[in-house]
């Protein structure tokens, strides 16, 4: 996807009613010949049980090694809280995300880590990537624990 210019950076911006409304702004990369990689950790992600209308929470952790362009993070802050009323099943949240950003932007690679709190007292972790990382780029681990209960 080609650079534009963003919808929500510094405009107010009313959270979408759902993930298909939500528009996500890509700007260009401003270090095209660096290789790195961008991670966004979002630790309060919520959406809706798609059979018993009951919130779920996770924890997201979105990796990714840019191409041309980067994702605006308000654009990505709305699209994620889109999901708060929204009814999908943990793995649909998750790699739904992962393939949307990679189809758009176009990175190099992409990883996202879907650390879902229990439901019915199993906690379901989901995980996506686009394939192999780049070479030569530091891909730290996510390092997110595993659900341990109260201690």
């Amino acid at each position: 996807m080609a650079p534009m210019e963003p919808k929500h950076l510094g405009q107010t911006s009313s959270l979408p009613a759902t993930p298909g409304e939500a528009e996500l702004d890509y700007v260009a990369n401003p270090r095209p010949g660096s290789r790195y990689m961008i991670r966004f950790a979002a630790p309060e992600f919520t959406s809706l049980c798609p059979i018993t209308g009951q919130p779920d929470f996770a924890h997201l952790v979105i990796d990714y090694v840019p191409g041309a362009t980067i994702v605006e993070s308000k654009s990505l802050k709305l699209f994620l809280g889109s999901f708060r009323n929204h009814g999908a099943f943990h793995e649909d949240c998750t790699v739904g995300i992962g393939e949307r950003l990679f189809d758009e932007m176009k990175p190099k690679w992409l990883r996202i880590g879907g650390y879902w709190y229990p439901r019915g007292g199993i906690p379901i972790d989901v995980f996506w990537q686009s394939g192999e990382p780049p070479a030569g780029v530091w891909i730290p681990a996510q390092d997110v624990p595993g659900y341990r209960g109260r201690g």
